[in-house]
């Protein structure tokens, strides 16, 4: 059972005031945001910052790299830590690490160091994600679910989109150290609020870390993460792709075997027993891979196939962005209406149709019909992630919410480097020579990835068909809303019409 340690300014028994629940979801979208925007802004500005370095760009992969890797090797042991030291410890301890490595990032004069410094980063982004998630649904009651996890996903869904121009506008108007040295102040910030506001959650009872499982499943994940990351480029030959791949798949297949062994797993593989987590994080993988490159595609669509220069490249992705918040207050009315299984299995649908209707855009598109097409897609994209993420806790107890924090959020992380990998291939398969590819050629190539993309993406909706009409209906309150209408049915079908 969890021990609930009263917060300051929480309610008596240890229960969160309506002042604490206020603020919270503001303090882990803060978090949800600075890690998702480091995942990008670096791109438009790796140029500039090769230059300073007197490096080649080619060598700044591993400066982006090395960030993604510490997110996916890191993130298994931040439910551990949180039942072991407290959500509120540890999320404050993230944010420090993750403030501390951005500062010493932008300090940094060197490639190496760099590279050492994102690691760091990356370290304190592993642990804001799941345990800021796993402090919301501890604090939450699952018919409040939705709404919380509806304001949270915004940033991150904002902060890829946004990381492309942010980054080019600083490196065009500011230095590209402003890029490290912008998470400092919001960081501090973050950290005062926390200690203030953030409720404290712990295990009484943790059993010792799985050091070995840590072992098999971080560095074949990590492995498998930086093959997918080269693949793309081809820089690797065959036999070493297969290879690494090979090694990848044994540590993997160890740690299964090493999970099924041991009575305390660094990721309880028996949580995919439940028919609603499995569907949603499943789900969430499998349909990640088709919309999750999505936002690789179109900066090649835009400024090497139409030839928008990177800052219109990066305001044209700005209309997703808006819907997914100005529509977000929509989504729990959709969800509590028509019940998680009719949403995912029609918006993902939907969203195929809509990554295939991409490849109408060309030339002789008007600006606002690819306006309007993207608005659309983001709406949908947003309900998407809103309904996947919120459907993992709905038959968890609070036992297993760790676990279940942790799992969901590895996968989404593994899911994110994995799509934009796919996205590479596609793109890669049907433009085999970027360099001297001309606008016509890139933008035919861009059109058959998606056309590729979408097809998989409808393809997944697959997984969610597993799931019954009633599922998620603690979390969606679907079913108590079709009990009311139909009781109001009753009623009137009994009182006699005058």
């Amino acid at each position: 059972m969890n021990a609930t340690l009263a917060p300051a300014g929480s309610a008596p028994h240890g229960a969160p005031s309506e002042a604490v629940k206020n603020m919270l979801p503001w303090l882990v979208a803060v978090a949800f945001f600075m890690q998702a925007l480091d995942t990008t802004i670096l791109n438009t500005a790796v140029p500039a910052i090769a230059k300073a370095l007197v490096v080649t760009p080619l060598s700044m992969k591993a400066v982006l790299a090395s960030y993604t890797l510490s997110l996916a090797v890191f993130i298994p042991i931040s439910g551990w830590m949180a039942d072991r030291f407290g959500t509120r410890r540890v999320f404050s301890s993230a944010i420090g690490l993750f403030t501390l490595g951005s500062l010493l990032c932008g300090l940094s004069n060197n490639i190496h160091l760099l590279v050492a410094c994102r690691v760091l980063q990356g370290f304190g982004g592993a642990m804001m994600v799941p345990v800021g998630r796993l402090t919301l649904v501890r604090t939450f009651a699952k018919s409040e679910l939705i709404r919380a996890m509806s304001f949270v996903a915004i940033p991150g869904l904002i902060g890829p989109m946004l990381g492309p121009i942010a980054g080019g506008l600083i490196v065009a108007y500011l230095h590209w150290r402003v890029i490290f040295f912008i998470n400092v102040p919001i960081g501090l910030l973050g950290l005062y609020v926390i200690y203030r506001h953030l409720p404290d959650y712990r295990e009484k009872i943790t059993h010792p870390l799985d050091f070995l499982g840590l072992a098999l499943f971080g560095s074949g994940i990590g492995l498998l993460s930086y093959v997918l990351e080269v693949f793309g480029e081809h820089t690797l030959g065959w036999p070493a792709i297969l290879g690494l791949l090979a090694l990848s798949a044994m540590l993997l297949t160890g740690y299964g075997l090493r999970a099924t062994h041991t009575p305390f797993p660094l990721l309880r593989l028996s949580l995919f027993g439940i028919r609603t987590f499995r569907a949603a994080v499943s789900g969430s993988f499998f349909t990640r891979l088709g919309i999750g490159g999505i936002p690789f595609l179109f900066p090649l669509l835009y400024q090497v196939g139409l030839g928008f220069t990177p800052i219109e490249s990066g305001l044209l992705m700005v209309p997703q962005a808006l819907a997914a918040m100005s529509l977000k207050i929509a989504m729990p009315g959709i969800l509590k209406f028509f019940g998680y299984r009719r949403v995912l299995v029609s918006n993902t649908i939907t969203l195929g149709l809509l990554i295939i209707l991409f490849a109408t855009i060309g030339p002789t598109t008007p600006i606002w019909l690819i306006v309007a097409q993207l608005f659309v897609y983001g709406f949908f994209t947003s309900l998407q992630y809103t309904s996947m993420n919120t459907l993992a806790y709905a038959d968890v107890n609070e036992e297993q919410a760790s676990g279940a924090s942790t799992i969901a959020s590895a996968t989404q992380q593994m899911a994110i480097s994995f799509g934009v990998a796919v996205s590479s291939l596609a793109a890669a398969l049907f433009i085999p020579d970027r360099s001297h590819t001309s606008g016509p050629e890139m933008v035919h190539g861009i059109h058959e990835a998606f056309l590729l993309l979408g097809g998989w993406t409808i393809i997944s909706t697959l997984v969610f068909r597993e799931l019954k009409n009633n599922d998620g209906d603690t979390v969606s309150q679907h079913k108590v809303a079709a009990q009311v209408g139909d009781s109001l049915t009753s009623i009137e079908t009994a009182t006699p019409q005058r």
